[in-house]
């Protein structure tokens, strides 16, 4: 399986490109890029920086991948992106590399979509299998799980975090950190319910929705020490995996986790 290059493509001298590589016309790869096998870059996409992507990734035309930070601190130190396997980057996204006062890498997992003008910025990591629409902005510094959806034009304030599940309503300004199986929403955005849909699509078993479900009712969309509310708890339904795994994110964070809107819906059907 040749790698194919357009006559009119440049890729420079110490680029690698793996079997089966496709560059399409007008697109620049730089010298210390590294493509993954079967990966598909389109006509004027721009590959910079240390870039390593694995296998089965699309990028399409006039994105920007592995591009210098949008921080005032950088000096051109040598940090890297990392890219996981089958990522489609749609046009004008762009995806930055590092900074050495965070990581030192922004790391992105496989099987994730980043639409089009979406921005993945310094030192983020992305899990899998997440869907960024036309014109997410993270900042840097900023966590996503897995299988999070963020509607379009929602920003990500950074050093938050996002949960596996979550999904974030178009249009949110999301400040602090957003936990698992969440459903968030507004300017600022605050906690409506749980993300049913995205937990039936996950395979989640009832008896964990509606521990999930009681976890939402008794404590996220409830004010008052956490502490307390979490006493409130059920000795099963707070053993339960995917409630401790919701239980551990709320301890572990520093920015605060999101605070309930007035009138948030308790009640989703199962």
């Amino acid at each position: 399986m040749a790698v194919q290059i357009h006559p009119t493509a440049i890729v420079e001298k110490g680029a690698e490109l793996d079997e089966g590589v496709s560059v399409g016309a007008y697109a620049i790869i730089g010298p210390n890029v590294k493509v993954g096998k079967n990966s598909v870059i389109h006509p004027h996409a721009f590959l910079s920086g240390h870039t390593t992507m694995g296998e089965g990734n699309i990028i399409y035309q006039f994105a920007s991948v592995g591009s210098p930070p949008q921080d005032l601190k950088y000096k051109n130190e040598p940090t890297e992106l990392i890219i996981g396997d089958f990522n489609t980057v749609r046009e004008s996204a762009t995806l930055q590399r590092g900074t050495v006062h965070g990581t030192s890498k922004t790391v992105v997992g496989s099987k994730n979509l980043f639409m089009v003008y979406s921005h993945v910025a310094h030192d983020c990591r992305v899990g899998d299998e997440n869907v960024f629409a036309n014109s997410v902005a993270l900042a840097g510094h900023v966590g996503i799980g897995n299988r999070v959806i963020l509607g379009g034009l929602c920003a990500i304030h950074q050093f938050a975090n996002i949960g596996d599940l979550a999904f974030i309503g178009g249009g949110a300004m999301v400040s602090r950190d957003v936990p698992p199986f969440a459903m968030i929403q507004g300017d600022r955005a605050k906690l409506a319910g749980m993300n049913v849909v995205g937990l039936r699509r996950a395979g989640i078993g009832l008896e964990s929705m509606k521990a999930i479900k009681l976890f939402y009712k008794e404590v996220l969309l409830q004010f008052g020490v956490f502490d307390e509310r979490l006493a409130r708890l059920p000795v099963d339904v707070a053993n339960n995996p995917e409630v401790q795994k919701l239980i551990q994110f709320c301890k572990s964070s520093k920015r605060g986790v999101v605070a309930p809107r007035r009138g948030a819906d308790s009640d989703e059907e199962l």
